[in-house]
């Protein structure tokens, strides 16, 4: 299983915003370091909080100091850009990131952005797909093009530059799980980000999501696999769980309120027109499938989404600074050490050699002295504790 970040980021708007960049930039390395396989950020352009109006910028830098992880955007808004330029600078970072990067669309979710650039919500989803369809052919073309579309025309255009990985570098797209983004997913061999709250409306449950890609895939004769599927959610772990709920409870709020105020109220609702003076910390969290507790509340929230879902190939954590950044570290940190190693085999063989010591010492085949003392090695469980 892969883990990933999505950062949008969310800064206050007091804070000064070339130290709130730095910092964004020092959390890639950060992960890089611990580990983790991916790091996308968000492209917005309004609304005060949601500073990054470039992330391809943000990812060329953090290239020079973050050397292993791969580097997405998650997303570009399509509708508010030329399908040629989107290629062309990605395919540009592809070869400044040495083939590490990966290009996520979208429609546009923010509200503030719809307004600002003046995309009609109805012909948001059209403008993405008509742009996917452009991008790719330009990606994968060595030859000039043209296009006849609804929304963009192209006559002869080619990319001089290809993209480092070849045929092409990966394409994912973010959805709440409409139909539209899955089928785009499919026909294309996208990575489909999808998110793991609570959806109202006609969106399908987790479990028949991946089946309509595969279907769509197989219509247009598209590889896919459940490992280019990954879910989104927000994750801050403790020591202990009321440690974890008294460093993020008032962050959470002051996070809430922002959304609600530009209109993103509906995942937060348990009914729809809830007033936000209705909403917890603890019951946003629950509506949007946070994972809020210790390591272990983590291998079992993942446990089961894998087991909701029928299984996917990551996880990508939603990155905030509910408790500041010295406490984010430590949460990525307690992540890194405990989660990781479980999902990826890391540490079974050593769980595997202390239940054999436990079972030779039961049968008498060497003594050791269990008496007195921290149970710090999980004797009375049976192997080692995290």
């Amino acid at each position: 299983m892969k883990f990933s970040f999505f950062m949008m980021p969310l800064h206050h708007p007091s804070e000064h915003p070339t130290l709130a960049f730095d910092r964004d930039i020092s959390l890639i390395e950060f992960t890089d370091s611990l580990d983790f396989d991916e790091f996308f950020i968000g492209e917005h352009h309004s609304g005060g909080w949601e500073t990054i109006p470039s992330p391809e910028m943000v990812l060329a830098k953090a290239s020079a100091s973050a050397h292993r992880i791969r580097l997405g955007t998650s997303v570009v808004d399509l509708p508010y850009h030329h399908p040629f330029h989107v290629a062309e600078r990605m395919a540009f970072l592809d070869h400044l990131t040495r083939g590490r990067a990966i290009l996520g669309v979208g429609p546009s979710n923010l509200v503030t952005d719809k307004a600002l650039f003046q995309v009609p919500p109805d012909r948001a989803h059209d403008m993405m797909a008509e742009s996917v369809d452009i991008i790719v052919k330009l990606l994968e073309s060595d030859e000039p093009i043209d296009y006849e579309g609804r929304f963009w025309q192209l006559r002869g255009m080619r990319l001089q530059l290809r993209s480092y990985q070849q045929p092409r570098l990966p394409l994912a797209v973010a959805t709440a799980g409409s139909r539209r983004g899955l089928e785009l997913a499919g026909r294309y061999g996208m990575i489909l980000m999808s998110m793991a709250g609570m959806n109202r409306g006609n969106y399908p449950p987790h479990s028949e999501q991946w089946p309509v890609v595969e279907e769509v895939a197989r219509e247009h004769g598209v590889k896919t696999s459940r490992d280019n599927w990954r879910i989104a959610t927000s994750v801050y772990l403790a020591e202990s769980r009321e440690e974890a709920w008294a460093d993020v409870e008032e962050g959470i709020m002051r996070e809430t309120e922002y959304f609600w105020k530009i209109g993103v109220n509906a995942p937060y609702e348990e009914y729809p027109g809830q007033p936000l003076k209705e909403v917890t910390a603890r019951s946003a969290a629950e509506r949007r499938r946070w994972i809020i507790g210790t390591p272990d509340d983590a291998i079992a929230a993942i446990e089961q989404f894998q087991e909701e879902t029928g299984g996917f190939g990551g996880l990508m954590l939603t990155t905030h600074e509910w408790a500041g950044p010295e406490k984010l570290r430590r949460s990525l940190e307690l992540f890194a050490r405990h989660v990781i190693p479980h999902f990826r085999g890391f540490t079974r063989g050593f769980h595997d050699e202390w239940r054999l010591i436990k079972e030779r010492h039961e049968a008498g085949g060497f003594p050791l002295n269990t008496e007195g003392g921290p149970n710090n090695l999980g004797w009375n469980e049976g192997e080692p504790s995290a």
